[in-house]
């Protein structure tokens, strides 16, 4: 994993097109704005988990039912 700090107003590019900018820092939180291509999907870490497990178990299911 990559840690990288950035102060108030601080940005980070990843792959030229998508910026990553820190606009507020207040008590336990930070809040960052994202700049990223129209066609780019993106997701919190939580739901994309949760999408991942769901899909892993409709194959399982479907395993199953065609054996």
């Amino acid at each position: 994993m990559l840690y990288l700090v950035r102060k108030l107003n601080e940005s980070i590019i990843v792959n030229n097109d998508i910026e990553i900018k820190v606009v507020e820092i207040s008590k336990g939180s930070v809040k960052l704005g994202v700049t990223f291509p129209a066609n780019a999907s993106v997701l919190r870490k939580e739901l994309h988990d949760r999408i991942s497990q769901e899909n892993v178990e409709a194959i399982n299911s479907f395993k199953k039912s065609s054996d």
